[in-house]
């Protein structure tokens, strides 16, 4: 397999080694108040996240103000019964707050980008100076827009909600044509909350591999146990949306963490990542010491010079101060060499070879 590049983010490195990049999503849950934004980001920087991500569209430059069946959500989603106007009129993020919003986030030190939805965005964007952008699973399918954010020469993430499998191998195509390698993709399911059984985690090292990309999570699902387990099989990047308190309602609530559980997921996959260490079959020096009160062979029972070795005088027990477990078959009817008392550890002397 190839080696997959690192890629620098603002001040973050993201690469199969290195830590993991948690990143905090705000979609609709603002609710249309910039100090709730704020609260936001500034919940994100306490639990943890590394960046802050936000959307920049209107409802009008993301779809038609239409009111025709197949403008309508009809596919058992929580927005079933208005129409896709509707939803982003609600859900969209001002653009006149993003310029403050970036600024508060880059003041805590977190990284802050955003997902844009057209050509006009990505100019808006570029800017405000955002160092990577993300493109949204419904737009993997929107050549033209990947490849404008692709000449921009930032990390492109790439979200594969509803994407096929030619779906992605265009998108990354599209983006190394423009001349940009930093690529990230992101295992994601387009369902809102996801069912556990519909995330396929396998699918993400099986990801890098096929692509030669740094691999990722956009998770969907309640709870942090599917962030975790992704990192285990080698996600390098983990988003998931934050809210402040699920019981105020907006776009994107139902299926949001609220602070105290994002902390948790970061705490876990710091441990995790700690855990997953390196291969290897050596022990620490904890080990070598507990190693100490391992099996071995000792006299059961005291024993006299001439006397046979038998399953009664001669046990495999704990510790570890006699003769390895392996020669017990050999010693079994010898004799004993000389005297020895119960718990005497055997060792070669104590056998008599005559």
């Amino acid at each position: 397999m190839e080696q997959i590049r690192d890629i620098k983010l603002g001040k973050h490195v993201i690469g199969v080694d290195s830590p993991t990049f948690i990143v905090a999503e705000m979609s609709g849950n603002h609710n249309m108040d910039f100090d709730r934004a704020a609260a936001i980001i500034r919940a994100a920087k306490e639990a943890g996240a590394d960046a802050v991500k936000i959307q920049t569209y209107t409802a009008d430059t993301i779809t038609l103000d239409c009111d025709a069946p197949c403008f309508q959500i009809t596919q058992g989603t929580l927005w079933d019964g208005i129409t896709l106007h509707k939803l982003y009129e609600t859900a969209y993020t001002p653009w006149e707050w993003q310029p403050e919003l970036k600024k508060i986030a880059e003041g805590l030190g977190l990284e802050f980008f955003s997902s844009p939805f057209d050509f006009s965005s990505v100019d808006f964007l570029e800017e405000m100076g955002v160092p990577a952008y993300k493109v949204a699973s419904f737009e993997i399918t929107d050549i033209p827009l990947i490849r404008k954010i692709a000449e921009k020469g930032k990390p492109v993430i790439l979200a594969t909600g509803v994407a096929r499998l030619a779906d992605i191998e265009l998108a990354v195509r599209t983006c190394r044509e423009a001349g940009n390698e930093d690529i990230i993709l992101l295992k994601c399911t387009s369902a809102y909350p996801t069912p556990y059984e519909d995330v396929n985690l396998r699918t993400i090292p099986n990801m890098q591999e096929a692509f030669g990309c740094v691999a990722g999570l956009s998770d969907h699902t309640m709870g942090s146990a599917v962030a975790g387990a992704g990192v285990a099989l080698g996600a390098r990047m983990v988003e998931k949306h934050l809210t402040l308190r699920r019981a105020d309602g907006g776009t994107d609530s139902a299926f949001s963490m609220e602070p105290e559980e994002f902390r948790l997921m970061v705490d876990n996959i710091r441990k995790i990542e700690a855990a997953l260490g390196r291969v290897t079959y050596g022990l620490t020096p904890k080990q070598e010491r507990e190693r100490e009160h391992s099996r071995s062979l000792f006299v059961a029972r005291d024993i006299k010079a001439g006397e046979v070795f038998t399953p009664e005088n001669l046990r495999s027990v704990r510790p570890a101060e006699g003769l390895h477990t392996m020669y017990y078959e050999e010693i079994l009817g010898r004799k004993a060499a000389k005297d020895a008392l119960l718990g005497t550890p055997m060792s070669w002397e104590l056998v008599d070879f005559g």
